[in-house]
């Protein structure tokens, strides 16, 4: 379903590959590998009953969490652009009094509920962030209450929030052992916000699964769409490009990027080593890094995400009748998709003349079996990336830094 475009053919190690993805598939974190196949279904028809309960009572449905905890579902609810009567906000993504306060006066009187997202319940932005929407539940709808319109999706048998979701009767949602975070859009952690949302969750899956059995079906390893993007990613590597732009022509994608970044950055960021990923929205980006894009530093390589299909809507170029006043009179009627499209094309031409080799990676359109297909191409290409580049996909050592200094700033107690 996902077409992979490489700016030149790279040469792709069978053996190499097959060790890779033995070891990715024996690692103790590998559950997302085959969630598309055996998630649970009974926990999928609770989500999509909560999803209901939630649509029914709440104008607004409060996500707290931060990294993988809401980065994947953000960035499939932005792309989906769903209407639903219940508005999903998010907080607990950062320690800003003003952030808070944004969303404490959006929702204002109206009825809210919250999904706390944590596994083990003492992350301190979302922990911090809890206690004041909590706070807000208890004042306006009681401790019994605010315990109907908490929804916990945390560990299965231990941590905090897991032990205060049974004391307190929250309905609670599991962060399986054997997926992190950052891989985890497409368990309960993404599927309750994206239900909420108006996301039909069984399309998501349905398009994980047939990216999937495409893999399974392909007899050649090397014609695997996602295999040879990690294999090119490897490539440029070697080359000395180590900073990778992921770039779109459509805004709604802002988000997804970012869940890239998350992805690639804490997946391969290790060892002193790694691309650097970052991201651009076009054509807006073209009017502020396009210089350096066109004329920069040579140590980049761009990835295009283009969409075949963008949606329904669309707008022709006005016809206004006399003078050509803004030079556009040849643009009348000129569909604006034709001309977002003709954009792309000549983005992707100019920075290829100025050395920037642009790989493209194309969906066929923005639904949902489109984007559960993307999230497993990059699930599938991030991990097979990282272990050819000599680390393990899965640990993130050097998120530990900043909390151990923020403690001791702070006094917190030593265990």
């Amino acid at each position: 379903m996902i077409k992979f475009v490489p700016a030149q053919p790279a040469a792709v190690n069978i053996n190499q590959i097959e060790v890779a993805l033995s070891e990715i598939r024996n690692d103790a974190m590998s559950g997302w590998l085959d969630l598309p196949d055996n998630y649970d279904r009974d926990e999928l028809a609770n989500i999509k009953k909560a999803a209901q309960q939630i649509q029914n009572d709440s104008k607004f449905l409060v996500c707290i969490g931060i990294g993988g905890s809401y980065l994947g579902h953000k960035a499939l609810i932005d792309a989906l652009e769903k209407p639903s009567y219940t508005r999903v906000l998010y907080a607990g993504n950062s320690l800003s009094p003003r952030a808070l306060n944004a969303v404490m006066q959006q929702i204002g009187d109206a009825d809210f509920s919250v999904n706390v997202i944590s596994k083990s319940g003492t992350t301190t932005e979302p922990a911090v962030a809890f206690r004041f929407f909590k706070e807000k539940l208890y004042k306006k709808y009681g401790k019994e209450g605010a315990a109907k319109r908490i929804y916990a999706t945390t560990d299965a048998k231990q941590g905090a929030l897991h032990g205060e979701a049974v004391q307190e009767g929250y309905t609670r949602f599991v962060v399986p052992d054997n997926i992190g975070g950052r891989f985890s859009v497409l368990t309960a952690v993404g599927l309750l916000p994206l239900a909420v949302a108006g996301a039909d969750v069984d399309a998501l899956l349905d398009g994980a699964k047939t990216e999937k059995d495409d893999y399974a079906r392909e007899p050649n390893l090397g014609n695997v769409t996602a295999v040879q993007y990690a294999v090119t990613r490897s490539e440029y590597w070697k080359k000395k490009y180590d900073t990778e732009v992921m770039a779109s022509f459509e805004p709604s994608l802002q988000y997804f990027e970012e869940w890239w970044k998350q992805l690639f950055g804490e997946s391969e960021g290790k060892n002193h080593q790694g691309i650097f990923p970052a991201s651009v929205v076009y054509t807006t980006d073209l009017h502020s890094l396009g210089q350096y894009m066109q004329d920069g530093r040579r140590n980049i390589f761009e990835t295009m995400l283009e969409v075949e299909k963008v949606g329904e809507v669309d707008f022709a170029v006005p016809i206004i009748p006399g003078a050509d006043v803004d030079g556009l009179k040849y643009l009348e009627d000129r569909k604006l998709s034709d001309i977002n499209r003709i954009a792309c094309m000549a983005t992707m031409a100019a920075h290829r003349a100025g050395g920037i080799p642009v790989l493209e990676v194309i969906m066929p359109d923005l639904t949902e079996r489109s984007l559960g297909a993307l999230v497993y191409f990059f699930e599938y290409a991030c991990a097979l990336s990282a272990k050819l580049s000599g680390v393990n996909p899965f640990d993130q050592p050097g998120v530990e830094a900043y909390k151990t200094n923020m403690f001791g700033l702070l006094g917190k107690p030593v265990a």
